[in-house]
């Protein structure tokens, strides 16, 4: 029997409970334990821990750590607490994960393209009114960030007969129904083109901000944003100035730079504003506890450690 795999995280007991009884089912042959059953001398042989937003202190309680496995896809906060310690941290890279994301992208782009938040409005005004349709084929979203989560969003974008533009750093190769953009000069392009702007990006140095006050006011007049990545990605000040000044339609905000969302945060009552409380893609247990298997029985079988983040990138 192999040594034991540690598990960290700041999760309500149920939570927890949930995710150990999907690892133990999807890897019988491992014993995962949390951190606190550990002694001092087991915790001294561990390898590998799982972690969910684990408290950095006892991960420092770990000193013979191999590498660290996140249950989620963001790993921004665990590389600034972890990063400086040259573990390897491996990202859950995870299907089901991209597909639930990728949902969530169409149903909110749907929300906008079919002028949900208008019909919002008009209901509390008892306003009978209805507007001009614009069907998919006339409305072009612009995916900001293309790994696996945005691919999988472009694909669900394109089968639903959206016109569909993608931005990444560098240059990638797209695909045939994909308009592709990249670098400084082609996030501006993206931004004046789109008619519903999506962002999927991780959160690192040079993504914070990057929807700053002038790219905002480079979208297209009347445009709706989408934001599934980050909440630094977007300057809420000048999102709320964009709104005000009508120069944007509508945001869609599931990601802030403080979660829970403070009760007194004006993106609450905001009239072009709808709050999610980061829900648009969950790790789900069943799927994140099959991916976490497959890189262990990998490891276990060859000693090399899945890939991990470039902790310079931040991703």
């Amino acid at each position: 029997m192999p040594e034991p795999i540690a598990f960290l995280g700041n999760l309500d007991a149920e939570e927890e409970a949930d995710f150990l009884a999907a690892l133990a089912h999807a890897m019988p042959e491992e014993t995962v334990r949390p951190f606190r059953t550990l002694s001092e001398a087991e915790r001294t042989g561990i390898r590998v821990a799982i972690v969910a937003n684990p408290d950095p202190a006892e991960v420092a309680l770990l000193p013979n750590l191999a590498w660290i496995q996140s249950l989620w896809a963001g790993v921004e906060r665990l590389v600034r607490d972890l990063g400086d310690d040259g573990v390897p941290i491996v990202r859950l890279i995870d299907p089901e994960l991209a597909r639930t994301m990728a949902e969530a992208v169409l149903a909110w782009t749907y929300y906008l393209q079919r002028d949900m938040p208008a019909y919002r409005r008009q209901q509390e005004a008892a306003t009978w009114r209805q507007i001009a349709y614009r069907p998919p084929g006339e409305v072009t979203v612009g995916l900001l960030g293309l790994g696996a989560l945005g691919s999988a969003a472009a694909d669900r974008l394109v089968q639903a007969g959206f016109r569909v533009a993608a931005w990444s750093r560098s240059p990638k190769q797209m695909p045939a129904a994909v308009a592709g953009f990249s670098g400084p000069e082609g996030l501006a392009g993206l931004l004046g083109v789109s008619d519903i702007v999506v962002c999927l990006l991780p959160l690192t140095g040079e993504t914070r901000g990057l929807l700053e006050a002038g790219r905002l006011c480079a979208m297209k007049s009347g445009a709706g944003l989408i934001n599934f990545g980050r909440g630094p990605i977007v300057a809420t000040d000048a999102l709320l100035a964009a709104l005000d000044a009508g120069r944007l339609s509508h945001a869609v905000l599931d990601v802030f730079e403080v979660e829970p969302l403070p009760e007194d945060s004006p993106l609450w009552r905001h009239p072009g504003v709808t709050v999610l409380p980061h829900i648009s893609g969950p790790t789900t247990p069943a799927s994140a506890a099959a991916v976490v298997a497959g890189n262990l029985r990998a490891y276990r079988a060859s000693g090399r450690i899945p890939a991990a983040v470039d902790v310079a990138r931040g991703y």
